[in-house]
């Protein structure tokens, strides 16, 4: 199946000389929800900005569902929803107006039963003829989402749309998310929260200093880049860790009381296995032991301290 999206030696330098995209080539698959990851400043949003068609780049080529960005703009555009990070809205407009109205912008006919659809399924059809100012910022967040949805795209960018939102809130925002690539939209999302990528995404991009460090299908990053602890408490303290034990790269932690085996999450039992015998062959009793695996968050400040 074709990609949905496709950008291929992508640049942008801006006029000052700096160079936010760095020959950037991506494919997002038709349907996934897929999370780019970045510090800031590494180029998410410009890069987000030029698929949209709202940054020129310098050069590169940009394709959505086959489109080109640059030679079928209007095309392409209206193919695509954003929800930018800024709450950019009409204060005394209505959720009803503002969602028409950005419907019209992309020449598509007015159709009442969708804008009440959307509005619905954002739990804003009680708030459809409320002045925009008297919205809560949650509220506000989601409007946004319907307005980007007002024209029926194909994909739906969110430029960190749970910036500002309560915790209760963010994971009804995650829910809808699911249900929209239920319906069919393909979804990018950039995210300061890595929680929010390894809960949703199906795949995870990381961009840094205006290049893509990697894309992986999340659950083989895990799989792939994750590390297992090994927390071993022992029934006596430790001083040092004995010299038969040097080869597991050892820590001791609990003042000598608990011992740290890390390990790529890969790796098969046989090391924990050995590491046993040795232990036992060392005297060294334990009383419990737990393992934990790094989460997506760890994975990230591991690739990006990588690359400073």
């Amino acid at each position: 199946m074709l990609p949905i999206i496709s950008v291929s030696g992508l640049s942008k330098t801006y006029a000052s000389g700096f160079q936010a995209l760095k020959n950037v080539d991506l494919e997002i698959r038709r349907g996934e929800i897929f999370a780019l990851l970045g510090p800031n400043g590494a180029g998410k949003t410009t890069l987000i900005g030029t698929v949209c068609g709202l940054v020129r780049p310098s050069k590169g080529e940009i394709r959505v569902d086959g489109h080109d960005i640059a030679a079928e703009y209007r095309a392409t555009r209206s193919l695509i929803g954003l929800v930018p990070q800024e709450l950019t809205t009409d204060a005394f407009e209505s959720p009803w107006g503002t969602v028409s109205f950005s419907r019209g912008l992309f020449g598509k006919p007015p159709n009442p039963a969708h804008i009440e659809k959307v509005l619905r399924e954002l739990s804003l059809w009680d708030k459809k003829d409320s002045k925009i100012i008297t919205l809560s910022g949650g509220m506000k967040r989601r409007l946004m989402i319907a307005k980007a949805l007002s024209h029926e795209p194909r994909v739906l960018f969110l430029d960190e749309p749970s910036a500002g939102v309560d915790v209760e809130l963010r994971r009804d925002m995650w829910q809808l998310v699911r249900s929209l690539r239920e319906g069919g939209v393909t979804i990018i999302l950039t995210t300061h929260y890595i929680e929010e990528a390894e809960e949703m995404a199906d795949r995870i991009g990381v961009i840094n200093k205006g290049e893509i460090v990697l894309v992986e299908d999340k659950a083989e990053l895990m799989r792939k880049l994750g590390r297992k602890r090994l927390a071993l408490q022992l029934q006596s303290p430790l001083e040092r860790i004995p010299p038969l034990l040097s080869r597991y790269n050892l820590e001791l932690a609990a003042d000598g009381c608990e011992m740290i085996y890390t390990y790529d999450a890969k790796a098969d039992r046989d090391g924990i296995a050995a590491l046993l015998r040795d232990l036992a062959g060392s005297g060294i009793a334990f009383k419990d032991l737990h393992t934990t695996q790094s989460s997506l968050e760890d994975i990230f400040v591991d690739l990006v301290s990588d690359r400073q």
